[in-house]
C-alpha cells in the first residue's frame, strides 16, 4: 500500500466519528467508536508506519530544518498527519464529554469540534472560552 492511499483511508474514515460528535453525541456507543476504536485504529497505523518507515530518510527533530526535511520523506509526513488526526478526535470526544459534564449546550459546542476539526488548537481554545464562561456563570 502506498502512503496516499492510507492518507485517503485514514482522512475519510475519520469523518464518521467526528459526524457522531455533532449528531449524535449522547449515544453511549459514539464515545467508543470515537474515543476509543477509531484511535486505536489510527495509533495502530502511526506506529506500524514508524515501525516500517521512520528513519529511512533525511531529517530529524532537532531543528525547524531537520523535520522540514524529515517531513520531505512522504511516510514520515503521513505519520504526522495521522499523528493530527488521532489526537485532535481525541480533543473533540473530550469537548464532548467535557460539555456534557458541566451542562454545556451541545449547539455551543458544535463550532469548537469544527474549529478543532481543521485547526486543532484554535478549537480546544474556542472550547475554553465557552466553558469558562459556561461554569464562571454557574
Amino acid at each position: 500500500m502506498n502512503p496516499e492511499v492510507v492518507f485517503t483511508i485514514a482522512s475519510t474514515g475519520v469523518a464518521v466519528p467526528w459526524l457522531l460528535l455533532v449528531f449524535v453525541p449522547r449515544a453511549r456507543w459514539v464515545g467508543t467508536v470515537a474515543g476509543t476504536a477509531v484511535p486505536l485504529a489510527l495509533a495502530l497505523v502511526y506506529v506500524a508506519i514508524l515501525i516500517l518507515h521512520l528513519g529511512r530518510g533525511p531529517g530529524d527533530f532537532n531543528s525547524l530544518a531537520g523535520v522540514s526535511a524529515l517531513f520531505s520523506n512522504p511516510w514520515a509526513l503521513l505519520a504526522g498527519w495521522i499523528h493530527y488526526l488521532a489526537f485532535d478526535l481525541l480533543v473533540g470526544v473530550w469537548e464532548v464529554r467535557d460539555s456534557q459534564r458541566h451542562g454545556i449546550p451541545h449547539l455551543a459546542v458544535v463550532p469548537c469540534l469544527a474549529l478543532t476539526f481543521f485547526f486543532g488548537p484554535a478549537g480546544w481554545l474556542l472550547y475554553q472560552g465557552i466553558r469558562s464562561y459556561k461554569i464562571g456563570r454557574a
